[in-house]
């Protein structure tokens, strides 16, 4: 412990001129007793480290003075090698940039730690990608990326989903998310958090005004307050569907961000009928060995928040049979009553 200690303490003295003892021993979790402790430590190894007193004061290396050490450990060195799919730094311009840096981390590891982390980077691939996703139109992610790093507002126009004409606003960025494939700029709205599609920003210009950002809120925040929004947001209508059991995972991975589950056991019926069905719904044998039967229809729930979102069912055909509530059966009846009388003619 004291060895980590002590390395850490050497590596941000290298990325600082000064480093208060106060900061120091708040990262590494002790009292700043022992960091004085640990920078006589390192003055007896012969580290030219040295403290400074007084209100302005903290902890110094010599001016020039840099070691090769890396601090790495074996798992921290494979970790760094576990790439995640180029996608996200090629929107960044950042590709050829990460290729050269492993390049110039694999040369300053440790003799020991270099043939793990080179199979690593070989053996394990991370993709952000969804299945079928499909071509993305290419995000022009250069203005947003200046803005962040140079801490200004944008002007950004943005289409909202399903509008066609394109608003205006002035936002102050906390940064920028890639979440399954796809960009987000995480920003305020008149002092409000918002989610913005990097792929419906259009004509955006980094202003000279400085980012006005809440005070001491960091992306990560605000992120996770956005994320937390989006994933419990109130449904509107709660629609209860037969599924046969063989489109179930199918039905299941598409309408994931919908898909609220199996009812449960019921206190009228015992329990008995809706835990024969949970049982056959896991794809085990029924209490006769008898393996499931793929025709068999299996109750499901989901939420929308409106009764025209019902209509992404339709693309499961007769797989899917929505029971309730009226109003989503009506939906689902005239639109298939639409694309009949659409096509009906084209096929006489």
């Amino acid at each position: 412990m004291k060895f980590d200690r002590l390395l850490s303490t050497l590596l941000m003295l290298q990325q600082r001129e000064l480093v208060p003892a106060s900061e120091i021993a708040e990262r590494l979790e002790v009292s700043v007793r022992t960091v004085y402790r640990d920078v006589e430590a390192l003055s007896a190894a012969g580290v030219p480290v040295y403290a400074e007193r007084g209100k302005y004061g903290g902890i110094r290396l010599l001016p020039g003075f840099r070691t090769d050490l890396t601090g790495l450990t074996a798992d921290e060195a494979r970790a760094l090698f576990v790439l995640v799919g180029e996608s996200a730094h090629s929107a960044l311009g950042l590709d050829r940039a990460l290729g050269s840096a492993l390049r110039k981390m694999m040369a300053a590891l440790p003799a020991p730690h270099r043939p793990a982390a080179e199979l690593s980077s070989r053996r394990i691939l991370i993709d952000p990608d969804r299945w079928l996703a499909g071509p993305r139109p290419q995000d022009d992610l250069e203005a947003l990326h200046s803005a962040v790093l140079a801490d200004r507002r944008l002007r950004i126009g943005y289409r909202h989903s399903g509008d066609t004409e394109v608003s205006f606003y002035a936002v102050d960025p906390y940064g920028l998310v890639s979440k399954a494939g796809t960009w987000y700029l995480v920003a305020d709205h008149g002092g409000e958090p918002r989610l913005f599609r990097t792929d419906r920003i259009s004509d955006a210009v980094v202003t000279a005004e400085p980012v006005r950002r809440r005070d001491g809120v960091e992306l990560t925040r605000v992120w996770e307050e956005l994320r937390r929004q989006v994933e419990h947001r109130t449904s509107g209508m709660r629609v209860v569907v037969r599924v046969h059991r063989k489109r179930l995972d199918m039905v299941r991975r598409i309408t994931a961000a919908n898909f609220r589950g199996m009812p449960g056991p019921t206190v009228a019926d015992g329990g008995e009928g809706d835990r024969d069905t949970g049982r056959r719904e896991s794809g085990r044998p029924d209490e006769h060995g008898a393996p499931p039967d793929d025709d068999e229809w299996l109750t499901a729930e989901l939420d929308y928040p409106v009764p025209a979102a019902v209509c992404q069912l339709l693309q499961f055909g007769t797989d899917v049979e929505v029971v309730s509530p009226p109003e989503a059966v009506r939906e689902l009846s005239l639109a298939v009553a639409g694309l009949r009388e659409l096509y009906e003619e084209r096929t006489v």
